[in-house]
């Protein structure tokens, strides 16, 4: 019997992951200290990053290790920082955390429908499986793809046909990378969103998608993405097809379409 995934984003879709808050504060520390200097070594390592996204470079882009050789050559510098180190050092809870109570419980109902659930990030396999693993989420998964087992990442359609099977639905919280992976794969896209405004709340999570005021919402949401205000339009590539504000509410509209 054909497999029926579907596939998480994990990074603000399942998961707090360490980068921002330790990881990469680490990383300046160290730099900064080599240097001799207080240095915005982030904000270089993070323009390197867009840099390749921009010229999808999918797999470089996430690529942090290479990413900071690339800086300490041109500082001068030796790396003499292993980055999957420092994620398994602060991959400890409160510093990563699940974004819901009860994710791995709704994961558990889901696959309980009879779907296989699969991982679709563009983080590094190293960088992922440690958080995964301090917050329980290994065991759930049938397949994690990463870029660098896939050789591209999100939005490339290729790497989600790296599963074998039917692909039901992608779920995250990004319109760049998941829900226009989604569409341009001809997938449910499912957008998570949890700081909806009152009156999308109201609506169902079907009905959301197509509502007036999410558009205008999805609109600002995509600025911010593109770092660019001045859009004025959001292509259909970029809407998504429902929109939950919880994973507790993907389950629901899962048991109501089995009931249905």
């Amino acid at each position: 019997m054909s497999k029926r995934w579907i596939s998480f984003d994990l990074d603000g879709t399942l998961m707090q992951n360490p980068f921002g808050a330790w990881v990469f504060p680490e990383i300046a520390r160290v730099i900064s200290g080599q240097l001799g200097k207080e240095h915005d070594v982030v904000s270089e390592m993070v323009a390197e990053h867009e840099q390749r996204m921009s010229q999808e470079r999918y797999v470089e882009a996430y690529d942090w290790d290479d990413i900071l050789v690339s800086r300490c050559d041109a500082w001068c510098i030796e790396k003499r920082i292993d980055i999957e180190s420092l994620v398994r050092k602060h991959s400890v809870v409160p510093k990563v955390y699940l974004l819901e109570e009860g994710i791995l419980q709704v994961l558990e109902e889901i696959k309980k429908l009879g779907f296989s659930l699969a991982v679709v990030t563009n983080g590094f396999y190293k960088f992922q499986a440690p958080v995964m693993e301090a917050l329980g989420l290994l065991d759930y998964f049938d397949e994690i793809i990463t870029p660098e087992r896939a050789g591209t990442g999100k939005p490339d359609p290729a790497i989600l046909q790296k599963l074998q099977g039917e692909v039901i639905a992608h779920v995250g919280d990004r319109l760049d990378h998941d829900i226009q992976l989604a569409n341009r794969s001809h997938v449910a896209s499912i957008l998570v969103e949890r700081n909806l405004p009152e009156e999308l709340l109201k609506l169902q999570p079907q009905m959301r998608a197509n509502d007036h005021g999410m558009r205008l919402f999805c609109l600002e949401k995509w600025r911010r993405e593109c770092k660019n205000p001045l859009l004025s339009e959001l292509p259909e590539l970029f809407l998504p097809r429902m929109v939950i504000r919880s994973m507790g509410e993907l389950l629901s509209v899962l048991n109501e379409q089995a009931m249905g």
